[in-house]
């Protein structure tokens, strides 16, 4: 490709270092998509003749064929992608092949090529994040009246129904997906036709690429358009949070199967055994969708690093910005979709979550709410008088809900027999009836309002 600088070929540890066609191959599809754009403008701009676009675009054609088909023949020496297919289009159609190039740089070339290959990235990462969330509206209107503890510092706290704490993971893959989107629109300008770094003294027409490629724009400064890997990086971050939220997920649904919660179970086919003891059923989907955060976050801090101090423009670093992405996006795009499954497979302990929803004096808050409510007590007092029955509760072995009237109004002698009421999980969480709430009939107004968004 430098033949004419150089006198030497590449020293052998020189080529080992140098080469990524292992891993930028996989960017083949948007390497032929910006070279017929790039040609396409050439032709329209009468840069090049009509009559060699057309042997370029026929070339490409054939390529992408057998690029599908599993004949192309990737070559170590040629490096990259981009280097490989022209190597191969020089081959088929001969001196026209080298005319692709005008007006153009390998350095706007990969910066076009990833920011594509990213972009449909975040497309296929906001599907899959949908399908997350179908599955657990699809939960959570099943169980929007079934009871469970909701938790605080892994602590009782409140009774909650399963269907309110599936569709607070709802919320969350909504949040994500609105991450990606986002990251989607700051990425979407153009940075082929910025060449090396320069820009280009042939009369190209940027924006008519940046249309063919389905770009909003080209970018505007050459300089910023070959270097920046901003795109990639708000990406990984996205991902980064989503699988933040996945590991929640996980690490729940690990929980809820071990004996001593008892909460839910998983499908043989989505559990393994053990080699040794026989009775084990192992939620290894849950467990590795948790351990995926690790590489996920590792790649944003892998690429943070590469990017980090330098300077403008292209560096040969920014050559290792796609293997942390591609390892990112594996890893969420396989997170995902276990974890969609798993959603949709579970199978919820209803009897012992209801069970365990009245353990703990859930139901304290309601008993400090009703003193306000019906006594007019300040907060703060009622507070501390329900802080006393729940001493007095755990002191006689019973729960709130059975702790006599006496014993109430020994605590507070405005109580009534009308307490009790409010006392039970069901009570409690029928209760709350506020905006986001745990109350079954909040839980399906917001089941219907997410089917409407989706």
């Amino acid at each position: 490709m430098w033949g004419g600088r150089f006198s030497t070929q590449p020293a052998e540890i020189m080529q080992a270092i140098n080469v990524s066609i292992g891993v930028d191959r996989r960017l083949w599809a948007q390497d032929l998509a910006g070279s017929r754009a790039h040609c396409r403008m050439l032709a329209a701009q009468g840069i090049i003749g009509q009559a060699d676009a057309d042997a370029i675009l026929k070339g490409l054609d054939t390529i992408e064929g057998e690029i599908t088909d599993g004949s192309f023949p990737f070559r170590d020496q040629y490096e990259d992608i981009h280097m490989n297919v022209e190597a191969r289009l020089s081959e088929l159609i001969g001196e026209p092949s080298g005319r692709l190039h005008t007006a153009r740089s390998r350095n706007d070339q990969v910066a076009t090529d990833f920011r594509l290959w990213v972009r449909g990235a975040c497309d296929q990462t906001g599907e899959r994040l949908k399908a997350l969330q179908v599955a657990l509206l699809d939960r959570a209107e099943q169980h929007a009246g079934d009871l469970m503890p909701g938790f605080t510092h892994l602590q009782t706290a409140q009774p909650v129904t399963l269907g309110h704490h599936f569709m607070a993971y709802v919320e969350m893959f909504g949040r994500d997906a609105g991450r990606f989107a986002d990251a989607r629109k700051r990425m979407n300008e153009n940075p082929l036709g910025a060449a090396a770094l320069a820009g280009s003294p042939f009369p190209i027409d940027r924006h008519a690429t940046a249309r063919d490629l389905g770009f909003d724009r080209p970018m505007g400064n050459s300089l910023d358009a070959v270097s920046d890997r901003d795109f990639a990086l708000e990406s990984l971050a996205a991902a980064s949070i989503t699988a933040g939220h996945l590991s929640r997920l996980a690490e729940e649904i690990v929980v809820w199967m071990t004996p001593m919660f008892g909460f839910a179970s998983l499908p043989d086919d989505l559990t393994t055994g053990s080699s040794i003891m026989p009775q084990k059923r192992n939620p290894d989907a849950a467990e590795l969708v948790r351990a995926k955060t690790g590489r996920i976050i590792g790649a944003f801090v892998a690429l943070s690093t590469v990017m980090k101090g330098l300077p403008l423009a292209y560096s040969k670093d920014m050559q290792e910005d796609k293997p942390p992405v591609f390892e990112a996006f594996d890893a969420l795009d396989l997170a995902v979709g276990a974890m969609t499954a798993m959603v949709r497979a579970i199978q919820p302990n209803t009897g012992r979550m209801a069970e365990a929803a009245g353990a703990g004096f859930s139901t304290a808050t309601d008993l400090a709410d009703w003193l306000v409510r019906e006594l007019g007590l300040p907060f703060r007092r009622a507070h501390h008088v329900t802080g006393a029955a729940v001493k007095r509760a755990e002191t006689l072995g019973v729960g709130l809900a059975q702790l006599p009237l006496a014993d109430l109004q020994a605590l507070e002698p405005g109580v009534t027999d009308g307490v009790y009421k409010v006392l039970s999980p069901e009570a409690s969480c029928a209760s709350r009836q506020s905006f986001g709430g745990t109350a079954p009939e909040q839980v399906r107004a917001r089941v219907a309002e997410w089917r409407l968004r989706l």
